[in-house]
């Protein structure tokens, strides 16, 4: 998992509320269990006109040019606004999986569904959450400023704007220090690497029969 300690981004407001995990990923491209490649599926009913299946070439496809991120002002966009109860609806993890793929790090909002904001931590995809009325101001900014930055420090979870206003976020700490140092649940239980090997060596001996 890539850590995660600054990031200076351009930023995409998506102003709609309850947005779910079945807008965020259709359930006709969860039929890989792979985390990468689903990024060109993203939002696929509202960023496309025509229908879209697993396997088939997007850039021959018909865009909506009138959804947001088809705007060329928001290409390359790192950080996602948001509104509230985003990731609500079904817990595929394949939601996450979508956003991060399609290149956001940051997602912010003033709520998000539980196990959309559990799977987030799990991938190194950070979701913070904002006070509604903050949310309205950066949804303002970001309308009148094409090219619109935010800075993220996640050692001092603040959200830092280019007037250098700051927003502070909370955000556990055993999660913070799983971004930090790039370690998702595979890494966690590496780092006890020799003492598995050593429970695995005198359990091999205790009980040969199983190995």
């Amino acid at each position: 998992m890539e850590k995660f300690h600054t990031l200076t981004g351009l930023v995409a407001p998506l102003d709609r509320a309850n947005v779910d995990t079945d807008a965020i990923i259709p359930k006709q491209f969860l039929k890989s269990i792979k985390r990468s490649g689903f990024g060109q599926y993203l939002f696929d009913e509202w960023r496309f006109l025509d229908h879209g299946e697993s396997g088939m070439d997007s850039s021959k496809r018909q865009s909506d040019p009138g959804f947001v991120l088809n705007q060329p002002r928001y290409q390359g966009a790192q950080i996602l606004l948001a509104r509230a109860n985003f990731g609500c609806g079904s817990s595929r993890e394949h939601a996450p999986w979508a956003l991060q793929d399609y290149g956001f790090r940051v997602i912010i909002a003033p709520s998000f569904a539980d196990i959309f904001f559990n799977n987030c931590f799990k991938i190194g995809l950070l979701p913070i959450v904002l006070d509604t009325a903050i949310l309205d101001l950066l949804f303002v900014s970001v309308a009148m400023h094409p090219g619109y930055q935010l800075t993220v420090d996640l050692q001092n979870q603040s959200v830092r704007t280019p007037d250098n206003s700051s927003f502070e976020f909370e955000v556990d700490t055993f999660r913070k220090h799983c971004l930090l140092h790039g370690l998702d649940e595979i890494g966690l239980t590496l780092q006890h690497a020799d003492k598995i090997k050593v429970f695995e060596s005198k359990r091999r001996q205790e009980q040969p029969w199983l190995f």
